[in-house]
């Protein structure tokens, strides 16, 4: 059957209602905004959905507080002296206009020079520094899937970078490819290799249940503290329960 979905109002907050064939509930409250979405099971009434939003009502209006009080940076335009991140660490922006190739590096720690031909906008500047954001990525995390699939004991078959709106990751399971979104190239390492363990778990356990807490506890046991620190980062696009 078909996934459906639909809006309900609940003390004044505007819900999407997805239901699938899952055999639980899930709420989520979701950044920029506080946006809510419960997914539920095909079968479970409007009334029994309403319920169980009620029932967490508190914790959805806590959740939107937070976002709304979230330490976030305003959109970058790409000019010198604004403040840009790699791996946990802020960096001043310099800006260098010369007749060559496009490239960016870092300088004492303090400075990342973005290395542009004269007249490049915005927009190609902000995709220039993706493109080498992507690289890092790809750089380092090759030899994270190798410790890991040693330790956890799976295969990942397949790994790939996007951008994505709400999620630090994902995992398809069937294609044991995992997604990574580009914006951990910014965060602390322990926030890139909380979200690849986590997602090559899912390998494992496809649901967020207690067993797959378990599992993130065995084989990551300060893994809550990677999360939060995720989460308190700048420009956090996503809120991680799990």
């Amino acid at each position: 059957m078909a996934t459906k979905r639909q809006l309900l109002e609940v003390s004044g907050i505007s819900v999407e209602v997805v239901r699938k064939d899952i055999k639980n509930l899930h709420l989520g409250v979701y950044p920029p905004n506080g946006r809510v979405r419960v997914a539920v099971p095909l079968r479970i009434s409007d009334d029994t959905v309403r319920l169980a939003i009620l029932s967490r009502l508190g914790w959805i209006r806590r959740k939107q507080t937070e976002f709304i009080r979230q330490n976030r940076q305003s959109k970058r335009e790409m000019i010198t002296g604004e403040s840009h991140y790699f791996r946990g660490r802020r960096y001043r922006l310099d800006v260098i206009e010369y007749d060559g190739p496009a490239t960016v590096q870092l300088k004492n720690n303090r400075t990342l020079e973005l290395l542009v031909r004269p007249a490049t906008g915005r927009d190609d500047r902000e995709e220039i520094l993706n493109r080498w954001y992507r690289r890092m990525l790809q750089e380092e995390v090759p030899s994270l899937i190798a410790k890991w699939q040693q330790q956890i004991g799976v295969v990942v078959a397949e790994w790939r970078i996007k951008k994505m709106k709400t999620l630090w990751g994902s995992c398809n399971i069937d294609a044991r490819r995992i997604w990574l979104n580009l914006e951990l190239a910014k965060k602390p390492p322990s926030c890139l290799e909380y979200i690849l363990v986590h997602e090559m778990l899912h390998l494992i356990e496809r649901r967020h249940n207690k067993r797959f807490i378990e599992l993130m506890g065995h084989y990551m046991p300060n893994w809550q503290l990677h999360r939060d620190e995720l989460n308190r980062a700048p420009l956090a696009h996503a809120d991680w329960k799990y």
